[in-house]
């Protein structure tokens, strides 16, 4: 099966489907990513504060595809903000990953208490794509407010914003922002992984009878119907999982629709409820995370 493409905003082309390692042990790395790039990912999502793009760029090369084969992209952690620490930091990642362009290298976070850091590493990642050491870059966790004044101190538009989306909380709003600004939204935690051990939650997705009943229309699972919803509305999505049976039953969501009433049902069940941290909380002093060299 053939993963179809969207197009940045610079004209570079990103599989819809991806595969994310956030939580994957470093000695289960490997193995998973292997397992994915054998199913047909051709998009593999880590970050530097995983602790895992080591085992990333291992399953690169005992793929055998060649590199222009797979969109890598990796994240700069808050502890590496600033311009020249933002510059070592894809030093450091490419190092790990064993290659030397990145396809998509992202802030993690804004640091809205230290905006002047966070333009700083931004303007990092503007340097490297003009020196063609990465070939697009983003951000992550991006509230509007954070998106306007990035744009008022840099030049290049993010191609991506990766932010927690799934039926529980749609974030419509950013997601409106993004579209009107022409980044892309990147789905993590699609399928509402987050919720699962969530405090307070509202149960798992995965168990929602909305989102149960149309999965039994289709005869698909649950995943499949909410990884369904991700792309029919023009969202990138990067599920993730060790188990081989479930990376490859992700991968299966490219031969069905859901009905427009489908997409309304599950937009509906949209809590309000983050499961992340809230953006405004993010602080070195609570999130600092020292990066290792390679």
């Amino acid at each position: 099966m053939t993963v179809p493409n969207f197009t940045l905003n610079n004209g570079v082309e990103i599989p819809a489907l991806g595969f994310g390692v956030y939580q994957t042990p470093p000695e289960e790395t490997t193995a998973a990513v292997e397992s994915a790039l054998a199913t047909g990912y051709r998009h593999i999502d880590t970050a530097a504060v995983y602790g895992n793009e080591r085992g990333v760029g291992e399953a690169l090369r005992r793929s055998g595809l060649s590199r222009d084969e797979v969109f890598v992209e990796t994240k700069v952690w808050i502890t590496d903000f600033g311009y020249e620490a933002t510059l070592h930091a894809f030093d450091k990642s490419a190092g790990k990953l064993g290659i030397e362009q990145i396809d998509l290298l992202i802030l993690h976070q804004a640091l809205p208490g230290e905006f002047d850091r966070t333009v700083q590493a931004y303007r990092a990642l503007e340097k490297l794509y003009a020196d063609g050491r990465v070939r697009a870059i983003g951000v992550s966790n991006f509230m509007p407010e954070h998106l306007t004044r990035l744009f008022a101190e840099t030049e290049v538009v993010p191609a991506v914003n990766q932010i927690e989306v799934h039926p529980y909380f749609r974030q419509s709003a950013l997601l409106a922002a993004d579209t009107e600004h022409g980044i892309l939204n990147q789905a993590w935690s699609p399928i509402g992984g987050i919720t699962f051990y969530r405090d307070g939650s509202h149960g798992s997705t995965l168990d929602d009878p909305v989102i149960g009943e149309i999965a039994a229309a289709h005869g698909r699972t649950p995943a499949q119907v909410m990884l369904r919803w991700h792309l029919q509305q023009g969202r990138q999505v990067i599920p993730k999982s060790v188990r081989p049976a479930r990376i490859a039953e992700n991968f299966a969501v490219f031969d069905f629709d859901l009905t427009t009433a489908q997409l309304d049902a599950i937009d509906a069940l949209d809590t309000g409820v983050r499961g992340g941290p809230a953006p405004a909380d993010i602080t070195r002093e609570n999130f600092g995370v020292e990066i290792p060299e390679p």
